[in-house]
């Protein structure tokens, strides 16, 4: 069945154009109450938000839509996406509703849904949400309606569960970082977390306005951390994005590590640990060098389509604990059913304290191969992976490239291109197989070739 609304991560969109209306978020609360309070029974439903000016709307149709359908909402505020399954799971909540757009700008907003056991909400779910969409909207009794409270001791619940994560024993004393927040909903809870570890902190992009979340900062934008940690002389830096749930590092020389640098060094401490289950699970854009470093220690490496939800499915399938994206989406679900920016960052952390080494000493047992992608436009109605000539132009490149190179042809999710994508041991000569597949690829599709350096 297909879905008119949500998408891989719930529903996104501009604000003040559909589906980002607030007549429609409050429908969307009504009918997601009527689906959960048809499941569940009387409940109630948590709502987090990350600091959007258009959050206060959205929480208000959500709060008047849930009500209507008598359902009791309890209010987060700005808390990390994460910070939203794991309140719904230990409160026993029916469901967990996050208000924000990620690592999108301040113009965009979304909302997503969490099911009663803190992983995200199922297809199943998700399509009767929409099946309800379509019917006319009606209110319970006036005595059945929900009543709406705020959760005042949420911050301090879910620090307390960060710093639980660590193995006994662990602390960060004598350590300096740098924590950007991203503007975004972490920025109150995520310093906490490491200062109460004992780290000293410096504070960066954690006064929000509404606006400048993801401006210029968080883990799209790392060139601000980078210069906080060399200015500074902290040991290492981190970046989270606008709601949380990812997080790239800096290590004190102002090097980046991306999420494939961050779920290696969390992956080797699991297995040193001999508590690695199942394979890793990356992505079609993993680094070659992540699944090459794995195999040297005979960890099983699995590739699931782009998106934390396929890599999620793919380690329940396989029996998997440890999985995550180069964005800095990691899942431990050795330590919670969703992608957590501050524990993946623990994890990290740990692994540096334990074996009393620096972040760039951890990250070195991988070698980061070079990848290059070119966008080609493409019809919306065009089907390009389909073309004979296409698969033939990619099946001669990997001939080529051997085992020392892969090659990823993508349609975006979002916008009419093609990626094409090519990874190899040398960035010059990556660089130029990815132009000349590019211009075979928009030939095939009678399109312009684009530049190079796209």
């Amino acid at each position: 069945m297909s879905r008119q609304y949500f998408g891989t991560d719930g529903i996104r969109g501009r604000v003040g154009e559909p589906p980002i209306t607030a007549d429609f978020v409050l429908k969307l609360g009504w009918a997601a109450g009527r689906v959960l309070g048809d499941r569940h029974g009387s409940g109630q439903v948590l709502i987090g938000k990350d600091t959007r000016l258009s959050n206060y709307m959205f929480e208000s149709a959500l709060e008047a839509g849930l009500s209507a359908a008598g359902l009791d909402i309890r209010l987060l505020g700005p808390m990390p996406t994460p910070a939203t399954a794991y309140l719904t799971r230990t409160l026993r909540a029916n469901a967990g509703i996050v208000i924000s757009a990620s690592h999108n700008g301040h113009h965009d907003n979304g909302i997503k849904f969490f099911s009663g056991d803190g992983f995200k909400l199922d297809d199943a779910a998700e399509q009767a949400i929409e099946a309800m969409l379509d019917e006319p909207l009606t209110t319970v009794s006036s005595s059945a309606l929900g009543k709406a409270s705020r959760l005042m001791d949420a911050p301090g619940r879910y620090i307390e569960f960060c710093k639980h994560s660590l193995s006994n024993g662990v602390r960060l004393d004598g350590m300096t970082l740098v924590v950007d927040c991203a503007n975004g909903a972490g920025y109150q809870v995520a310093p906490a977390v490491f200062e109460e570890l004992g780290a000293r902190v410096i504070r960066i992009a954690n006064q929000p306005d509404g606006l400048n979340i993801n401006v210029g900062c968080g883990s799209t934008h790392p060139e601000a951390l980078q210069a906080a940690v060399q200015e500074a002389g902290a040991d290492a830096g981190l970046a989270l994005d606008g709601d949380g749930d990812r997080v790239i590092m800096v290590d004190g020389s102002g090097a980046v590590l991306d999420g494939d640098q961050l779920l290696w060094i969390i992956a080797r401490q699991r297995h040193n640990d001999r508590a690695l289950q199942g394979p890793v699970v990356g992505t079609q854009m993993s680094n070659l060098g992540l699944e090459q470093a794995l195999d040297g220690c005979r960890i099983p490496f699995m590739r699931a389509r782009v998106g934390d939800r396929y890599v999620l499915e793919m380690l329940q399938a396989n029996g998997g604990l440890l999985g995550g994206e180069s964005s800095g989406h990691i899942v431990c679900l050795d330590r919670t059913t969703t992608g957590d920016g501050v524990v993946s960052a623990l994890q990290v952390l740990e692994a540096a304290v334990r074996g009393n080494r620096s972040l760039g000493e951890l990250a070195a047992g991988m070698s980061r191969l070079p990848q290059h992608m070119v966008n080609v436009p493409i019809a919306r109605d065009s089907r390009p992976m389909e073309d004979t000539r296409v698969s033939q132009a990619v099946a001669a490149l990997e001939r080529h490239l051997g085992d020392a190179g892969r090659v990823l042809l993508r349609p975006s999710g979002t916008e009419p291109v093609l990626r094409v994508m090519v990874e190899g041991e040398d960035a010059d000569r990556v660089q130029r197989l990815a132009g000349e597949l590019a211009e075979q690829v928009a030939a095939f599709c009678g399109q312009r070739a684009p530049a190079l350096d796209n």
